[in-house]
C-alpha cells in the first residue's frame, strides 16, 4: 500500500485521487514520492474525526496515555535508520547527523514525557481550591521541514499526553516521515480521531485548519510572517496558540574567551543542517581587536566543511532543502556583497562537484555592520556575519539589536562573567561556552521568535487550560 497516496483520517488511510505534490531529493533535485495536494474538505473530515474523539480521550486514564507512547516510542526506535535516511534525502541533513539527530531526537522526546508523566500534577491543592489542568481540546499542528519528525512529535507527544486530539499538516517539502510517524501510530492502542494527517498546501488545507472553529488551539512551529498570519487568524475565535518562529541569534565572543574554541563552536552551530535550524548562531559578535583573527580561524573551519553527498558517512556538510531555499540564500549572499560586508570564505557560486541538488558553499562575511540586511535578517543557511564591537554594553546592544530572540551563546574564560551577560540577552535560551542542549529546558523565543514554549513540562503545560474548584 503507497501510504504517500493517502490522509490518514479518523483511524484509516483515505485514498487521494486529486493532485498531488511533488517531494523531491535534496542531493540530487529528482522527485523521489508524491504527496496529495488536500484542501479544505479533507480538512474538515479530519478536525469532525477529532472532535468527535475528544470527549471520550479527554477522559482517558494517564496509563492509557503512557502505554501508547511507550507504543509510539518502540515504533521510533525500530525504524530509526528508516526515519534518517529518509529526512537525509528530503532536507539534506547528512546521515550521520540525520541519524543522531533527526531520527534520535523524536525518540528522545518521547522517552522525556514518559518518564515526566507519572509525576506530573494534573491535580494540586492551592487553599480551599483544587486546581486541575484540563486538555485544550483539538489542537491543529502546523509543523516545517527543516527537522520534520523532530519538530511534530515536540507538539502530538506532549498534546496526546495532556489528553488532547490532532490534526497534523506537515510541511509538502519534508512530509514523509509525518507518514512513517501516521504507521506507527497506527499500530498503537491509539483511539481512531485522536490522531490526523492531512497532506497538503497551507493555503488551503492549512488556511482551514487553523481557522476551523472546532480548533481550540494551533501549535505552529515555521517562519515569522506565517506565524503573523496565524495569530491574526486565532485572535477571531481567541484560540489559543503557540509558536516557535525564526532567530537571528548571536554568539558572544568576550575578550578573554579562547577565540579558537569559541569560533569552531559557533561554525559547528550555525553550519548545522546547512543553516537550516531556527536556533543557528548567525551572527558572531567579537571584539574589533580580534576581528581579523577570528575572521582567519572562521574560514579554516569553514573549508572543512565542503558539500557534499548527505547519504554518504563522511560528508559534513549537505545541500539545502528545495530549489526555492538554494535560491533565497544565494540571493542573501549576493546582498551580503553588495551591502560592502567582506567576503572571507565561500560565495554565491555553486560548490564543485555539486552541480546536481540544491547546494551552497558554506560562506563568512566579516566586517558586517550590525544594521546590514544579511545581519538582521533570517537566512536559513550556511551563512555566517563576523560582526565586531568596542566593548561588553555594545556587545550586548549589537546581540539585542534584531526583533528576533530564539537563541543565543556567550563565551568567557569566566564563567560568572558569561552567564551575567547571557541575563542581558533578550532570548529563549542561551548556551554558556558551549553548554550541552538540554531536552528537559523550555524552548521558545522572545519577540518575533515567538509565544509559547515547548519541551519539558512547559511543553506539556501549553497543552492545558487551568480550572479551580472552590472547595
Amino acid at each position: 500500500m503507497n501510504i504517500l497516496s493517502k490522509n490518514y483520517i479518523n483511524g484509516q488511510w483515505i485514498d487521494w485521487n486529486g493532485d498531488t505534490i511533488d517531494v523531491h531529493e535534496a542531493g540530487t533535485g529528482e522527485v523521489i514520492a508524491k504527496v496529495p495536494a488536500s484542501g479544505r474538505e479533507e480538512m474538515e473530515q479530519a478536525i469532525a474525526a477529532a472532535d468527535d474523539a475528544f470527549e471520550s480521550w479527554s477522559e482517558s486514564s494517564l496509563e492509557q496515555r503512557i502505554k501508547v507512547l511507550e507504543q509510539l516510542h518502540a515504533g521510533l526506535k525500530e525504524r530509526g535508520g528508516e526515519i534518517a535516511e529518509t529526512i537525509c534525502r528530503e532536507v539534506g541533513m547528512p546521515i550521520k547527523l540525520a541519524t543522531g539527530i533527526q531520527a534520535g531526537l523524536p525518540a528522545t522526546i518521547t522517552k522525556t514525557y514518559l518518564k515526566m508523566l507519572p509525576d506530573f500534577p494534573f491535580t494540586e491543592q492551592s487553599g480551599n481550591s483544587e486546581v486541575q489542568y484540563a486538555p485544550v481540546g483539538v489542537v491543529g499542528c502546523v509543523t516545517p521541514w527543516n527537522y520534520p519528525l523532530h519538530q511534530v512529535i515536540l507538539k502530538i507527544v506532549p498534546a496526546i499526553a495532556a489528553g488532547c486530539t490532532v490534526v497534523l499538516k506537515p510541511s509538502e517539502i519534508a512530509p514523509q516521515s509525518a507518514y512513517i510517524l501516521a504507521e506507527i501510530l497506527d499500530g498503537t492502542d491509539l483511539p481512531k480521531g485522536v490522531f490526523n494527517l492531512v497532506c497538503g498546501p497551507g493555503h488551503t488545507a492549512g488556511d482551514s485548519l487553523i481557522k476551523h472553529p472546532d480548533v481550540r488551539m494551533v501549535s505552529f512551529t515555521g517562519s515569522t510572517r506565517t506565524g503573523h498570519l496565524i495569530a491574526h487568524s486565532a485572535a477571531d475565535d481567541f484560540k489559543r496558540i503557540a509558536l516557535e518562529m525564526g532567530g537571528k541569534s548571536a554568539s558572544v565572543i568576550l575578550p578573554d574567551a579562547d577565540l579558537g574554541a569559541a569560533v569552531k563552536g559557533t561554525i559547528n552551530n550555525c553550519l548545522l543542517n546547512s543553516g537550516q535550524t531556527c536556533t543557528a548562531l548567525t551572527r558572531m559578535l567579537v571584539p574589533a581587536d580580534k576581528h581579523d583573527e577570528a575572521c582567519e580561524l572562521a574560514a579554516a573551519a569553514v573549508a572543512k566543511m565542503t558539500p557534499g553527498n548527505p547519504l554518504e558517512e563522511t560528508t559534513r556538510l549537505g545541500p539545502l532543502a528545495s530549489a526555492q531555499q538554494r535560491d533565497r540564500v544565494v540571493d542573501y549572499i549576493k546582498l551580503g556583497i553588495e551591502e560592502g560586508a567582506t567576503l572571507v570564505a565561500g560565495g554565491p557560486d555553486a560548490p564543485e562537484g555539486c552541480e546536481k541538488g540544491y547546494f551552497v558553499k558554506a560562506t563568512v562575511f566579516g566586517n558586517v555592520k550590525p544594521d546590514s540586511r544579511i545581519a538582521q535578517e533570517e537566512i536559513f543557511g550556511p551563512v555566517l556575519s563576523v560582526i565586531p564591537y568596542s566593548d561588553e554594553k555594545e556587545a550586548i546592544r549589537i546581540a539585542n539589536g534584531t526583533p528576533y530572540g530564539l537563541s543565543g551563546a556567550v563565551w568567557s574564560a569566566d564563567q560568572d562573567r558569561a552567564k551575567k551577560v547571557a541575563g542581558k540577552l533578550r532570548t529563549g535560551q542561551v548556551f554558556v561556552n558551549g553548554g550541552a542542549f538540554n531536552p528537559l529546558a523550555p524552548f521558545g523565543g522572545f519577540g518575533y521568535s515567538g509565544i509559547g514554549r515547548e519541551f519539558g513540562k512547559w511543553g506539556l503545560e501549553e497543552f492545558l487550560e487551568v480550572r479551580s474548584l472552590q472547595l
